[in-house]
């Protein structure tokens, strides 16, 4: 199993808080494995395999649970009564209302509870009204760069990036050949489109789906509008309208398929409700969905950039200053950061590198400002503004 110490922590600076911990994230992403890795870290730390009740939803050896009170009665009769227990439950969100089950077990205070979902929306809006101030939630994605490079023997890291962007980051593609992985990914696409997105908010027109999902994955890193899309689906003989294209972009943040970076004003301090970007939740889907062509290489470092960004805790927007668009505005509890991606800042005049100094230096404050790039240069700073190599960035400490 791949070490995930980033989550591994996170889980065991929560253990035996009277909180229910929530992991989510995307099918595959790797939530199973880390109960394991965090069941293991508590049989090593003097925790018996009695104490630990574990069950997997979408496992037909629990397929007699069929609703929230099997679930709930299950869990009781194997709690023992005088020592903790440790209860796990993944993928909770098959169970219809699961929150009943998981409320009353969180009020047994003999329970330390943990709960995986791969649906957004069922973690944040039932649980949250439900169980308010009792909870928290650990997101997961699927493997960072450094995660991915540890379970590698290559250690060309131009190469390894190359394949990090074209066959993925999700920990099971790891074991796989180049051409295994097409077919897993093919079925983890299906799995994320059919069985989740198109079931869940009834959507009959399959192919439409497919093609906005096309559309937003070849536009990772562009401004994109639920009118825009509309408009060029029409245009392309598709008519569709704008409250269609928001149900699907919904249902694919929902699926945590695609992240959307809302734009936040820099000098005003707001958030603002348009011209938002959307990232892909992992690069081997898009190259399975659009074809394995090293293309707009720009726009697939910005989108590594933000994943990363969100694993290191980070709420990720798009900055704007006055006339000028910063990448990546990143704030977390102790500050924010402000950053530009550029796949290259050579030219014969400096004008690229010139450009994003200055989007940055109309920045008015000494919060962190780095530009990240793929060229292979030293770690320098210019008027203040750092300029590294992006993948040194990726694979250092967070």
């Amino acid at each position: 199993m791949i070490q995930r110490k980033n989550y591994l922590n996170k889980l065991i600076k929560f253990k035996d808080k009277d909180l229910i911990k929530i992991i989510k994230g995307i099918k595959g992403c790797g939530k199973s494995t880390m109960m394991e890795l965090y069941k293991n870290y508590l049989i090593q730390n003097g925790i018996s395999k009695s104490q630990i009740i574990s069950l997997n939803l979408e496992d037909l050896s629990f397929s007699f649970i069929n609703n929230y009170l099997d679930l709930y009665n299950y869990i009781t009769s194997k709690l023992l009564k005088d020592k903790k227990n440790y209860v796990f439950i993944d993928e909770v969100q098959i169970i219809n209302e699961f929150q009943k089950a998981v409320d009353s077990l969180y009020l047994n205070k003999n329970i330390d509870l943990y709960i995986t979902g791969s649906n957004a929306k069922l973690l944040s809006s039932e649980l949250s009204t439900l169980l308010a101030g009792r909870y928290i939630e650990i997101k997961m994605l699927p493997l960072s760069f450094k995660e991915y490079i540890s379970v590698k023997k290559e250690k060309d890291l131009e190469k390894l990036y190359n394949e990090y962007i074209t066959l993925g980051s999700f920990p099971y593609s790891t074991m796989l050949e180049e051409d295994e992985i097409s077919l897993y990914l093919g079925s983890l696409y299906n799995d994320v489109i059919i069985k989740d997105i198109i079931i869940r908010k009834n959507i009959s027109d399959e192919a439409m789906l497919k093609s906005v999902a096309n559309f937003a994955l070849d536009n990772i890193g562009n401004i994109l509008s639920s009118n825009n899309i509309a408009n060029t689906m029409t245009s392309d003989g598709r008519k569709v309208n704008v409250k269609t294209i928001e149900k699907y972009l919904e249902g694919f943040q929902e699926s945590f398929f695609l992240y959307k970076a809302q734009r936040y004003d820099i000098k005003g301090k707001q958030y603002l409700k348009t011209n938002e970007k959307y990232y892909v939740v992992d690069l081997g889907l898009r190259y399975f969905m659009l074809g394995r062509k090293l293309r707009d290489r720009g726009h697939i470092l910005e989108n590594v950039i933000y994943l990363e960004l969100k694993r290191r805790g980070y709420d990720v927007y798009v900055g704007k200053v006055d006339e000028y668009e910063i990448d990546f505005v990143a704030i977390n509890s102790q500050g924010r950061m402000y950053v530009q991606v550029c796949e290259t800042l050579k030219d014969n005049e400096n004008k690229i590198l010139t450009r994003e100094l200055n989007s940055l230096e109309k920045i008015n404050d000494n919060y962190t400002k780095i530009i990240l790039t793929l060229d292979k240069i030293p770690l320098s700073n210019e008027n203040g503004i750092i300029v590294k190599n992006a993948i040194d960035w990726l694979i250092e400490e967070d």
